[in-house]
């Protein structure tokens, strides 16, 4: 039951967070204040429903280093995405008319924020994490991956290819990078660095949601076996590259820190423990 209690409880947050946020929509100040006060109360939640039902202390929560291990996983995030509009700009399919909106960019902090932390805590804190502790790191990895990117076919211009590509980017990397350090400040700030680039700077279409207005005022063309089309850059084979060599890098962290997990072994039969020599 602790699955259905954590995954109600931040589903929740997030459901009301997500209300606040579209009735917001097109004020950029108050999309800023409602994306943080959701993200701040996501993790709380989160922290407090995982106390209650496995009394522990939430240490994938650890509030030391946290802020560090937010700030690297955004510059990574951003990085990463940089690198894809870097290959995109040079094929000349996208162009930089000038500048954007300030305002705008700020909204969108509040939104990608909302949206990484919560998907963050379903995915990695709850599901995958206790997923893992039955079947082991790479059945629970592969699952969960798999379930995220079916999570976002239910987004506007989404695709069978888009999806397949969220869950080997997103599904891959963001789970590597909570295997790597065993906390969810990196995968946190990593899926907001990337998600807030590639909205909030590049202005261009994250996961099938466009009409970007970021600090950047851009327009993407070619064609979308390269690009991505209407799915944004997340479908370019350039996000699919970038970001499994990332997922590789963090998997090799964790292996040689023993943070790689074997499935759990099932117990022995009563027959067979009744059978043993005396």
């Amino acid at each position: 039951m602790r699955v259905v209690w954590q995954l109600v409880t931040v589903a929740a947050v997030a459901f009301v967070g997500g209300q606040g946020l579209m009735a917001v929509d097109g004020e950029p100040w108050l999309m800023l204040g409602a994306g943080l006060v959701t993200a701040a109360l996501a993790l709380l939640v989160y922290g407090w429903v995982v106390r209650r039902t496995e009394r522990r202390a939430c240490v994938e929560l650890g509030r030391e280093g946290a802020g560090v291990a937010v700030g690297w996983g955004t510059a990574l995030g951003v990085a990463l995405f940089g690198l894809v509009v870097l290959n995109l700009y040079f094929l000349e399919y996208y162009e930089v008319e000038g500048l954007g909106s300030r305002t705008g960019a700020a909204g969108l902090i509040g939104f990608m924020a909302a949206a990484s932390v919560t998907e963050e805590l379903l995915f990695r804190g709850v599901l995958f994490r206790i997923i893992e502790e039955r079947t082991g790191t790479w059945i629970a990895m592969t699952l969960t991956g798999v379930l995220f990117g079916v999570y976002h076919l239910a987004n506007p211009d989404a695709s069978l290819w888009g999806a397949v590509a969220i869950a080997i980017e997103a599904g891959g990397m963001l789970t590597a990078a909570y295997i790597a350090t065993r906390r969810l400040w990196v995968p946190i700030g990593l899926h907001f660095g990337w998600n807030f680039a590639a909205a909030g700077i590049f202005s261009t279409a994250v996961s099938g949601n466009g009409d970007n207005q970021g600090l950047l005022d851009s327009t993407t063309s070619g064609p979308a076996l390269v690009t991505g089309g209407d799915f944004g850059p997340e479908g370019s084979p350039y996000s699919v590259v970038f970001c499994l060599l990332a997922t590789v890098g963090f998997l090799w962290y964790a292996r040689r820190h023993g943070h790689v997990r074997p499935r759990r072994r099932q117990a022995a039969p009563v027959d067979a423990l009744t059978t043993l020599p005396r």
